[in-house]
């Protein structure tokens, strides 16, 4: 049995910590209403899929839901920030679950501002708990005040935010970054609403270089959808008419009781 100590002072020692420090797992977030999540279905198969890429292991959904709902009613609410976590266990049996309750953050409201940093976030595809050069990224460009970083890979093609996905509007099309990053749930859920409606999206690859060129841009994450107002000294519109219909478009997605 490992010894622990924190601040100075030996406590019981646990798994979770010894997981949470190891730093190998996936983890999915979202926004609960009254019991209910937009996209649970992409949740669940993010979690499948990397469980299976991580630790050879099918995961059951079923399960998973049943122990969110239990932390929402052991947590006495129905509104919530909600993370699920699946980590290696130190003896080598099932991963572990383990969800986490926090507060509602409401939508973002304000036009968000970027920094550029030459960073790519390993194994990209996954939303996976290795997140140190991210955080301290993000944390950077926070700190000369900007809102989130815009990771440019060694090449100049654009490829995420640090917490977000960055999307750009051309005319009446949306275009996302090609290229190393994660598949948002959001962003997911607005392809099919754009679909839904008609409209046009597409990936394609986009430079640094070509970003002054686009219309208009802006950030989804699980939170909702905001405008994008400058990217380092490059300004961008941010009541453009694809961007004022995004949020409208998304708030269309229904919502799925955890049951």
């Amino acid at each position: 049995m490992p010894y622990v100590q924190v601040n100075g002072h030996a406590i019981v020692p646990d798994p979770l910590p010894t997981m949470l420090m190891g730093g190998y797992g996936h983890m999915t977030a979202m926004q609960v209403r009254n019991s209910s999540v937009r996209g649970l279905g992409l949740h669940l198969a993010r979690l499948k899929a990397a469980n299976r890429e991580l630790f050879g292991q099918e995961l059951d959904g079923r399960i998973v839901v049943g122990r969110m709902r239990q932390a929402l009613d052991e947590a006495g609410v129905r509104d919530a920030s909600v993370r699920v976590y699946v980590y290696a266990p130190p003896d080598g049996d099932s991963p572990v679950t383990t969800v986490v309750v926090r507060p509602p953050v409401p939508a973002p409201t304000s036009p968000q501002r970027l920094c550029s940093v030459p960073y790519v976030r390993p194994f990209a595809h996954l939303k996976h708990v290795g997140v140190f050069g991210q955080a301290h990224h993000l944390r950077r460009v926070q700190a000369g005040g900007f809102d989130e970083a815009l990771l440019v890979g060694a090449d100049g093609l654009v490829t995420e935010g640090a917490i977000t996905n960055v999307g750009f509007v051309e005319g009446r099309a949306v275009v996302w970054p090609e290229g190393p990053s994660l598949d948002g749930i959001t962003m997911l859920l607005l392809r099919r609403e754009l679909e839904q409606a008609g409209m046009t999206w597409r990936q394609q690859p986009v430079r640094l270089d070509d970003v002054a060129r686009f219309d208009a841009a802006f950030v989804s994450n699980s939170t909702g959808i905001a405008p994008i107002a400058r990217i380092d000294d490059i300004s961008f519109p941010h009541d453009d008419y694809l961007v004022r219909v995004l949020p409208k478009l998304y708030e269309q997605v229904p919502w799925d009781v955890l049951a």
